[in-house]
C-alpha cells in the first residue's frame, strides 16, 4: 500500500477485513494524507481555513462515522482526526511504516503476474504480491504557462497555508474551484486589493440550501432516472435563485457538465465589491496582468490556484497507467494490463462523495483478489476505459479538470453490475 491518507486506510480497512497481510508506506510522519495541516510528506493542500463543502455522514467510511459532536462543515483538523481514528480502529496504524517515501516499484522479472519489487529512497527494497497505489492526485502543481513571466510574488495554492502574509498586498487569485474561492475569501481582510480570475464557466453553490447542507440538497438531485439536461436546469437554478446570473457578476454560466464550486463568502464578499472578478488571463508583463476581455491590472502577488497533474514517478512510463490527466485502469481501479496493481482515489467527485466512493473501490479490489468480481479480459479493460475516455470528451469538454471526474451515480451502478449489485455494504467495522 502505498499512502496513508484517506485511500490508503479505505484500502487496507478493507484488506484487513478479508484477511490479507497489509503493510502501508507513508512518506510522511502521520496519518491523514492531504488533511494533515503543513504535512512533511509535502503533499499537503491544507490551509488554516480549509473546511470540507459536506456534512460529516456523507464524509465518512460506511459503517464507522464521524463523532456526533462534529460541526455540520467539518474542518480540517476534524478530517486529520477522524482518519487517524479510523486508523487505529482497525489496526492499521501498527501496519504503516512512516517516514517511508517509495522510490520505485517495478515488476518482478519485468513481467506481468509476477509480483512486484518495492523500494524506498530510504534504501529498502521487498517484493510484494500486491501494490495499491492509494497516493493521491494532488501532488504535483499544475502552473499557468505564463507564471514565469510575473515579476512578482508567485506561488500554487498548494503552498498557501494563511492570508496574514499577503497582508497590503494587491493579490489576484487564478482558478474559481473550491479553493480558489476560499482563498480568494480568506484574502479579503487582509489585501490591499483581491482579485479573482475564473478562465471557464462555472456555478457557485450556497452551503446551505433551505436550511440544508447543499450536497444533501444536490444529492436529491442527482439521481439516474433524472434526465441531465434537468438536472443541470435545477443546479442553474439554485445558484440564480441564491446569487443571480452568473454573467451578473463577471463570470459565465457552463453549458456542459461542471464540477459546482461552493462557498458561504466568495459571493457575499463579491457583492460587497470586496473581490474584483476578472475573465482568465491573456498575457503577464512584469506586475500587469492582461485579462482577455481586454482588461489588465498591477498585482504584487498571483496565487494559482490551477489544479494538479497526476503523478506517480515511482512507476515506469510502462506500468503507469496515467496518460494526459487520466487513469486508464479499469473503473478507475484494476490495471489492464499489469495483474496485481489496484488505484483507489484517483477521481474528482461532487458532493462531499470521496470518501465512500474510496470505500466502493476498495470493494471492486478486494472482490478482484477473492476472484469475486466479474472482470473482463485486458482486451475488454481498455474497451471500457475507451468508453469512459468517451463519455468524459462529451460531458466534461474543454478542460483537463474534468479527466478524474465521476458521476457518483452512474458509477456505483457500474460497479454494482461487476459485483452482481454489491457496489454497497459494509467491511468489518470491528478492528483487527
Amino acid at each position: 500500500m502505498i499512502g496513508a491518507g484517506a485511500a490508503g486506510l479505505s484500502a487496507a480497512r478493507h484488506l484487513l477485513a478479508d484477511g490479507h497481510e497489509v503493510i502501508v508506506f507513508e512518506a510522511g510522519s502521520y496519518v491523514g494524507g492531504l488533511w494533515v495541516y503543513d504535512n512533511d510528506n509535502g503533499l499537503s493542500v491544507a490551509y488554516s481555513s480549509l473546511h470540507i463543502n459536506s456534512e460529516p455522514r456523507s464524509t465518512s467510511f460506511e459503517g464507522f462515522p464521524f463523532p456526533d459532536d462534529t460541526p455540520l462543515f467539518p474542518a480540517h483538523q476534524h478530517v486529520r482526526s477522524y482518519l487517524e481514528s479510523v486508523a487505529d480502529h482497525f489496526g492499521i496504524g501498527a501496519r504503516i511504516r512512516f517516514r517511508s517515501r517509495v522510490s520505485a516499484v517495478e515488476p518482478v522479472n519485468g513481467e506481468p503476474g509476477a509480483g512486484w519489487i518495492v523500494r524506498t529512497e530510504e534504501g529498502s527494497e521487498e517484493t510484494f504480491d500486491v501494490v495499491v497505489v492509494a497516493s493521491g492526485h494532488q501532488g504535483l502543481p499544475a502552473h499557468p504557462p505564463w507564471a514565469t513571466d510575473f515579476t512578482g510574488r508567485y506561488l500554487h495554492s498548494n503552498s498557501y497555508r494563511e492570508p496574514a502574509p499577503f497582508a497590503g498586498h494587491r493579490v489576484l487569485v487564478v482558478g474559481a474551484g473550491n479553493s480558489g474561492l476560499d482563498i480568494a475569501s480568506d484574502l479579503v481582510p487582509f489585501a490591499a486589493h483581491t482579485l479573482s480570475s475564473a478562465r471557464s464557466p462555472l456555478l457557485i453553490m450556497p452551503r446551505m440550501i433551505l436550511g440544508l447542507p447543499a450536497a444533501r440538497v444536490l444529492a436529491k438531485i442527482n439521481r439516474r432516472w433524472l434526465p441531465w439536461v434537468v438536472q443541470r436546469q435545477a443546479m442553474r437554478w439554485i445558484s440564480r435563485v441564491y446569487h443571480g446570473r452568473p454573467e451578473q457578476w463577471g463570470f459565465r454560466t457552463p453549458a456542459t457538465r461542471t464540477h459546482p464550486a461552493s462557498s458561504a463568502t466568495y459571493m457575499a464578499h463579491v457583492s460587497y465589491g470586496r473581490i474584483d472578478v476578472r475573465p482568465g488571463v491573456e498575457r503577464i508583463d512584469g506586475h500587469t496582468v492582461t485579462f482577455v476581455d481586454g482588461t489588465s491590472a498591477e498585482v504584487d502577488t498571483i496565487i494559482a490556484a490551477t489544479g494538479y497533474e497526476v503523478d506517480l514517478p515511482f512507476l515506469s512510463k510502462k506500468v503507469s497507467p496515467i496518460v494526459e490527466h487520466q487513469i486508464k485502469a479499469y473503473k478507475r481501479v484494476v490495471h489492464p494490463d499489469w495483474p496485481g496493481m489496484y488505484f483507489i482515489g484517483f477521481f474528482n467527485v461532487s458532493g462531499g462523495a470521496n470518501i465512500s466512493m474510496m470505500d466502493v473501490q476498495s470493494r471492486l479490489m478486494t472482490a478482484a483478489l477473492r476472484g469475486d468480481a466479474a472482470l473482463p479480459d485486458s482486451a475488454g479493460m481498455h474497451r471500457d476505459i475507451a468508453r469512459e475516455e468517451r463519455f468524459l470528451a462529451e460531458h466534461f469538454p474543454g478542460s483537463a479538470r474534468y479527466g478524474l471526474e465521476l458521476d457518483p451515480v452512474r458509477y456505483r451502478r457500474q460497479i454494482g453490475k461487476v459485483l452482481g449489485g454489491a457496489a454497497t455494504g459494509t467491511a468489518d467495522s470491528n478492528p483487527k
